[in-house]
């Protein structure tokens, strides 16, 4: 689905938690509730399928992976993954940080663990958990992502599907030590109706693909025959919402004073 046919649907979707939203650095707070996400399953191998639903490509996931803490105030169950892109590698994430729109964005949709459906837990308004990542594009191919590239030339076509070759979920995101730096907000799913049941979780960490890995989203189908591109919804108000950031970031200045007050401390006992 892209932009133009948001601008009809929008009118339908204009209530006052709406996502994807720009994400200005200098209007976040500090959470130091906002600890690492713990990741359980995620190291499994997903025996699957991708999908060309129409409007982007998604690859349902059993309920085996999970996430807590992270001030989430639950355990989530992952149930399905799909991506949001541009067109040939350009610009094509939903979430923009600074005004700056990356190549690709992936969600990994959870929902909370006594729900059995996303359609469920869209009722309780922290009944769903995304965790965004971008992409950037990189020199070298990202081998990791072989088998879901692979996959993309056999469902040009709206409706098709194909087996995933062996590939678990962490093996599409970064590692998890680099996942320490996180923006949070609540929101809504970036797709029709639009429902304000979601816990964003958007990642600084990026993923590296190559031009050609990136662009080979752009030859698949759209539901009518064209060409899918452009997959995003357009940037929505952030209204009064707050955005947070974890306390990763206060770590890094911490330590960077820290490390600063010790050179100071020894160059007075120098001089």
């Amino acid at each position: 689905m892209g932009p133009e046919e948001w601008a009809t649907i929008d009118a339908n979707c204009g209530n006052i938690k709406q996502s994807p939203i720009n994400i200005v650095t200098t209007n976040t707070s500090i959470d130091s509730r906002l600890t690492q996400v713990q990741f359980t399953g995620y190291q499994e191998i997903i025996s699957s399928v991708i999908i060309n639903n129409g409007h982007t490509v998604q690859v349902n996931l059993p309920n085996r992976a999970t996430i807590n803490g992270a001030n989430l105030g639950d355990t989530y169950k992952a149930q399905q993954l799909h991506l949001h892109w541009g067109k040939n590698g350009g610009p094509g994430s939903e979430h923009t940080i600074n005004g700056e729109k990356y190549p690709m964005e992936l969600h990994i949709v959870h929902i909370k663990e006594n729900y059995s459906s996303v359609e469920q837990a869209l009722d309780d308004a922290s009944g769903v958990a995304v965790l965004g990542f971008f992409y950037e594009e990189s020199k070298d191919a990202n081998k990791k992502y072989e088998a879901i590239i692979h996959s993309l030339k056999n469902i040009t076509h709206s409706g098709t599907n194909v087996t995933l070759g062996d590939v678990s979920l962490d093996m599409l995101i970064p590692s998890h030590d680099k996942l320490e730096k996180y923006y949070r907000y609540q929101g809504s799913l970036t797709t029709p109706g639009c429902s304000e049941a979601v816990v964003w979780t958007i990642f600084e960490e990026t993923i590296p693909l190559s031009k050609e890995q990136l662009s080979a989203f752009s030859n698949l189908m759209f539901s009518d025959g064209t060409t899918m591109v452009n997959t995003y919804r357009p940037v929505q108000m952030r209204n009064e919402r707050g955005v947070y950031y974890s306390r990763g970031f206060v770590f890094c200045v911490s330590t960077a004073l820290l490390i600063s007050s010790v050179f100071t401390s020894l160059y007075a006992l120098t001089v």
